[in-house]
């Protein structure tokens, strides 16, 4: 997986990065936004246009979210590599990792 996304996103979803990338593999869950790695070209246009610095490189993932990077490969399991996040539009669904987190993000 190049880039993943971590708790910084969780209940913020700001999309700047959606706008930015050119292969649209950000899907949108239910609380946090998710890159689609098999979709993901590893351009990095997302990560510094995201203004609450949600967004790594697979390595550069801060330990304390280590979590996130299977979160982003779980939110895939069952939606696949769809082809593109617009045609799927928003889903309700989060892994139970993310589920399960107290309201965070900008009150």
């Amino acid at each position: 997986m190049p880039y993943t996304i971590a708790e910084p996103c969780v209940d913020v979803l700001d999309k700047a990065c959606i706008e930015e990338c050119p292969v649209d593999c950000i899907y949108e869950g239910g609380r946090m936004l998710y890159i689609q790695p098999d979709e993901c070209v590893d351009c990095g246009a997302c990560e510094p246009v995201c203004p609450v610095e949600a967004i790594f490189y697979e390595d550069d993932v801060p330990e304390q979210w280590s979590a996130y990077i299977a979160a982003n490969v779980d939110f895939f399991d069952d939606l696949g590599s769809p082809g593109g996040a617009a045609k799927v539009g928003k889903t309700d669904y989060d892994p139970p990792f993310i589920k399960s987190l107290p309201p965070m993000g900008e009150s």
